[in-house]
């Protein structure tokens, strides 16, 4: 299981979009507080559609806090900062995929600390930065795509219809 982290997100619809991603895909989502939205706001609670109850949460006052919890794990930082790209980091089961807050990303001192483990996802020069949505989607399922999509269903099923029913 990969494990994503939120330290200090502040848009409840990019968290319950993220919690969603995070139940399709059996990782457990860490937030860190301060939130910028209450748990039980009503744009967090739809963005995540009814999938509240297949998501594992846990909850921080601190980043070290939750590194505390975790001491052998390895943690990987996502920023416009980074040097390296995400998708040159041979990801493991277990790994904590690390993304700050919508405004401001993660603390500068923080990436110093761990520059080399640093990523970058590439985009074109003049954007500032992706949604945090789409930046913890295109993480997470780059270190699934790397694992084999361990434990997701990969097939789906069409359902057969003659013409005369699609005409209707």
């Amino acid at each position: 299981m990969f494990h994503i982290v939120l330290v200090e997100p502040e848009i409840p619809q990019n968290a319950g979009n993220i919690a969603r991603t995070c139940a399709a895909t059996g990782t457990h989502l860490h937030m860190i507080r301060p939130l910028g939205f209450e748990v039980s706001d009503k744009y967090l609670k739809r963005a995540g559609l009814d999938y509240w109850n297949l998501v594992s949460i846990s909850y921080y006052d601190s980043f070290d806090e939750l590194q505390s919890q975790y001491p052998e794990s390895r943690f990987f930082y996502f920023t416009t900062k980074g040097r390296h790209r995400h998708s040159d980091v041979a990801f493991r089961d277990g790994d904590f995929l690390v993304f700050g807050k919508e405004t401001k990303g993660l603390p500068e001192e923080l990436l110093m600390k761990n520059e080399q483990t640093c990523l970058r996802i590439p985009m074109f020069s003049e954007a500032r930065s992706l949604n945090l949505s789409n930046s913890v989607a295109v993480a997470l399922y780059e270190a699934l795509r790397q694992t084999d999509y361990a434990g997701l269903l990969e097939t789906g099923e069409l359902h057969e219809h003659s013409w005369s029913e699609i005409d209707e």
